[in-house]
């Protein structure tokens, strides 16, 4: 090993590359590799998002349809056989309410439960919940148990 051989252990010393604008001498004045004129040459410049160089954007050029109901309010729905499920699997006796449907991961916290009269009850259940269907409320109260509006 002598002085003719010696470089810097790997990866300590990161090529940063020619610096650009620092004057004609350098190769990189001038400009400083942004060419001439545009919006991109200019500092401060940033591309909006979705923009396609002046042309019509997607955005503007597919045609809207519809409508969003901003007073829409979601429930969560829970069919009666999804609970006539929980009974078989003993995971639940004699009342459904929010902190049961929560642990078993029925809904969310920040949900809205309502139930739904798919599939048959054969379990007298107190259900708690937000809402109701019609046909849910029946077949609750057919088989002996009671339906609880939160």
């Amino acid at each position: 090993m002598d002085l003719s051989n010696l470089k810097p252990a790997e990866g300590s010393v990161k090529n940063q590359g020619k610096r650009v604008g620092r004057g004609q001498g350098s190769g990189k004045g001038g400009t400083a590799t942004r060419g001439h004129k545009g919006a991109k040459s200019r500092s401060g410049y940033s591309k909006k998002l979705g923009f396609e160089g002046g042309q019509m954007p997607l955005q503007r050029r597919v045609p809207k349809f519809g409508f969003k109901n901003i007073n829409r309010v979601e429930y969560q729905g829970i069919n009666l056989d999804t609970l006539q499920q929980l009974v078989d699997d003993k995971k639940i006796s004699d009342t459904v309410d929010f902190d049961i449907i929560l642990s078993n991961n029925l809904a969310g916290k920040n949900d809205l439960v309502k139930i739904l009269g798919r599939g048959e009850l054969k379990a007298k259940l107190k259900v708690s919940a937000h809402k109701f269907t019609a046909s849910a409320k029946a077949a609750i109260e057919a088989a002996g148990g009671e339906a609880v509006t939160l």
